[in-house]
């Protein structure tokens, strides 16, 4: 198991790496995981290390405690005073730089969503490449409750994701969705009974870890691409990507191992 030289300076959240999965776990459980300024800093930096880590082939974000993450944290936004603006922009700046790279990175995302998933802890989930909430999991904006406005980027994501409507009633009423009726508007992958989320994340995240790394990061790219282009620009990448792939170590490897009947063995070099 290694770790990232600035794994010392998290002060809030635990990161480790093991055979190619980057496990990402929240730990400000007595704080329901709300996301002050330091959390802000280590997500940024643990995204970072994530992203620029060639060992990385794919990453697990969990949280300690029962709830996944409750939003920014209002208790810290009271000591900032006069400053609150500024402090804000500073935390944005880092949730923003955070969520960026999870969503562009090559390697692929679980998130295990346990409890609530509220304010920017909605956005944070929703980051992730396939999504497991276990039954106990409930998703809210949160955020005119406080009288705030969105941030996280669930502005963009959530009208791709589950439509402009739902998008609107979610933001202006502060709905509470359970997890059943997240996975019904197509926000989480899957539900899960809350006593198999941790094993079941796990087993997930370890079998991307083993796959094609990159391929995974083609299709990444490609699927979010595909929300801005035109077919015949998106077109021409699929052909670009393909092409590349199947002249890497991966690509190779693939179709070596299914044109001879037998399990790929993948690398997931670049």
């Amino acid at each position: 198991m290694t770790t990232p030289p600035a794994a010392s300076t998290f002060e809030t959240i635990r990161y480790e790496v093991e055979d190619g999965l980057a496990i990402v776990t929240l730990d400000r459980p007595t704080a329901a995981n709300s996301i002050n300024l330091a959390m802000g800093r280590d997500l940024k930096d643990v995204a970072i290390a994530c992203d620029e880590d060639p060992s990385v082939r794919a990453v697990l974000l969990k949280a300690n405690g029962k709830l996944f993450c409750a939003g920014g944290d209002l208790s810290s936004f009271v000591t900032f005073g006069d400053q609150i603006g500024v402090q804000l922009k500073r935390l944005t700046t880092d949730l923003h730089a955070a969520l960026s790279r999870f969503i562009r990175m090559r390697a692929p995302m679980v998130v295990a969503v346990q409890g609530a998933a509220a304010g920017a802890g909605l956005p944070l989930a929703m980051a992730g490449d396939l999504v497991l909430a276990g039954r106990s999991a409930s998703f809210t904006m949160a955020y005119t409750a406080a009288g705030l406005s969105p941030d996280g980027g669930s502005t963009y994501l959530l009208p791709r994701l589950i439509g402009m409507r739902r998008a609107q009633e979610l933001t202006l009423t502060n709905r509470r969705l359970s997890a059943e009726e997240a996975y019904e508007w197509q926000m989480v992958t899957k539900v899960i009974d809350d006593d198999m989320l941790a094993s079941e994340s796990m087993a997930l995240a370890r079998k991307l870890a083993s796959g094609p790394t990159e391929a995974f990061a083609s299709a990444k790219r490609l699927l979010w691409g595909s929300l801005g282009d035109t077919i015949e620009v998106q077109m021409e990448h699929e052909a670009r990507a393909i092409a590349a792939n199947a002249c890497g170590v991966d690509g190779t490897e693939g179709i070596a191992a299914f044109t001879g009947k037998r399990p790929p063995v993948y690398v997931g070099r670049r």
